[in-house]
């Protein structure tokens, strides 16, 4: 069966970019920027985007590229004992998708509610009680399905499915054509409003003082490698089954930079957009900036909202926001979801349409636990487990393989041989030493303070099971599928 391919470059480019570029740009890069010393923490993102983040990304566009498959395929063809590790990308990739579809329908909703803010004056109380309806829940006691949020959901499993069932050139190139450019248009319009608000130019000096005591703090560049790697989609078999699409005669080394140079940009963007809006709030409301600063969900669906109040026209602003929020969504899902259908293409020999109606059944259905009452709480605990124990995980062991088992030198020869200019001797320096030691400090620091502390003061149950149990039944899964292969369907060249 012919391998599908892009229908160009700009095409593979802006499905790259849509993948790296997801609600973790918008809301984790400027919270991070700013906890971890403003602009200093751009010395070390910087630094980690040139010694982690772009030779990753050379490293996956060469293997899916000249090995030509899903993660799995590519894994087994470099050894057949590495298939496993393949699969256990692919799992990091569904149990994402499943829990990342609830946010985006989140932001569907509040896309809808922006246009009259009918999230009212107290958004911290309609998020969590009135939309979500947190009760006495726990990770494992869901309670019951919220219509309001599974509608939303199944609106985004249905794009997602349009487009992976359309194939790469008509269903994923062509989505991302339309979602790329929409996404940058919006967040420069955005951007162009506001930082002409009164309090906007103080919530930008606010991220960008560089505070440069904290440079010397080992933690602030634990956080800068923590960033790449999770803005980047490297890791979890996305960028390896993307490769694995682009013609024979493609510039790699362009392409790698140019993803991670436009995703790095977006980031920086974003985090303009977003302490300018907070800048204003402040002013408005008189209180100190560190007041009206919060990560993670809190930022987009409470702190946004109630900065939307005090808009200047929230009717037009509102929506551009959270229309934006939910394009970034998609194109992370699109690009998540066809990371599981081509490794179950090229596994089971499945034609797309199939893998694809699969795939997205099995995971709608799935996703409906994050559509109950307790579930923020189980997505808060498997995303905690997924991105800081799993993910992190799987970085280090494909660093590992690639740069002491597999030749490093020989993808760099590879990549080099078919692109327009020439990477140096760094590549290999970054994969073999640089990487893999940062990588092991931050992993091994997140996993002795989980085991101490436990995470999120969840029950150690819980932990156990949805934490710990899920990651340790990804990998034994993994394992499992690599034993029960033939040998002979790892013979191709």
């Amino acid at each position: 069966m012919k391998r599908e391919q892009w229908g160009s470059r700009a095409g593979f480019i802006l499905a790259a970019v849509g993948s790296a570029i997801g609600l973790g740009n918008i809301w984790r890069f400027p919270y991070m920027a700013y906890e971890n010393g403003g602009g200093a923490f751009f010395i070390p993102y910087l630094f980690a985007m040139l010694t982690a983040g772009i030779p990753f990304m050379l490293m996956e566009f060469s293997l899916g590229h000249k090995l030509r498959g899903a993660a799995p395929r590519t894994f087994s063809k470099i050894g057949v004992k590495l298939e496993w590790l393949g699969w256990f990308q692919v799992f990091i990739a569904a149990i994402i998708a499943v829990y990342y579809v609830a946010v985006i329908g989140w932001a569907i909703s509040y896309f809808s509610y922006s246009f009259t803010q009918s999230w009212g004056s107290d958004t911290n109380g309609f998020f969590f009680s009135e939309y979500l309806k947190l009760g006495e829940n726990s990770p494992t006691k869901l309670g019951s399905l919220q219509l309001h949020i599974a509608i939303p959901m199944v609106l985004a499993w249905g794009i997602t499915f349009a487009a992976i069932f359309g194939g790469v050139k008509g269903g994923i190139e062509r989505a991302n054509k339309i979602l790329m450019p929409l996404l940058f248009i919006m967040v420069m319009g955005l951007i162009t409003r506001i930082v002409f608000l009164p309090g906007a130019l103080d919530g930008l000096n606010y991220l960008f003082q560089p505070d440069f005591s904290k440079i010397m703090d080992a933690k602030v560049w634990s956080a800068a490698y923590g960033q790449i790697f999770f803005t980047l989609s490297v890791g979890f078999a996305i960028m390896i089954a993307y490769s694995s699409y682009l013609p024979e005669k493609s510039d790699i080394n362009n392409n790698a930079f140019m993803t991670v140079l436009i995703n790095c940009g977006f980031s920086i963007t974003a985090g303009v957009l977003i302490f300018g809006v907070l800048g204003y709030m402040a002013q408005e409301q008189a209180k100190p900036i560190t007041e009206v600063v919060s990560a993670g969900v809190g930022l987009a669906f409470v702190t946004i909202p109630a900065a939307i109040n005090l808009l200047p026209a929230p009717y037009i602003l509102g929506p551009l926001f959270f229309l934006a929020l939910v394009v970034a969504g998609l194109s992370s899902h699109i690009s998540i979801i066809e990371a599981v259908t081509s490794a179950l293409i090229d596994k089971m020999n499945w034609s797309r349409k199939k893998a694809a109606s699969i795939v997205c059944g099995v995971g709608f259905i799935v996703s409906l636990a994050f559509a109950t009452n307790g579930g923020l709480l189980l997505l808060d605990l498997i995303d905690y487990f997924i991105n800081n124990v799993a993910l992190l995980t799987s970085c280090l062991i494909e660093l590992l393989v690639i740069g002491w088992l597999f030749k490093a030198a020989d993808v760099r020869s590879y990549a080099n041989n078919i692109s327009e200019f020439c990477v140096g001797k760094w590549f290999e320096i970054c994969i073999r030493f640089l990487s893999p030691i940062m990588l092991a400090v931050i992993l091994s620091t997140n996993l002795i303070n989980t085991f101490k502390e436990g995470y999120g003061g969840y029950a150690m149950s819980d932990l156990l099971l949805l934490g710990w149990g899920l990651v340790a039944a990804m990998f034994v899964v993994a394992v499992i599928i690599n034993l029960a292969s033939k040998p002979q369907t790892h013979q191709e060249a």
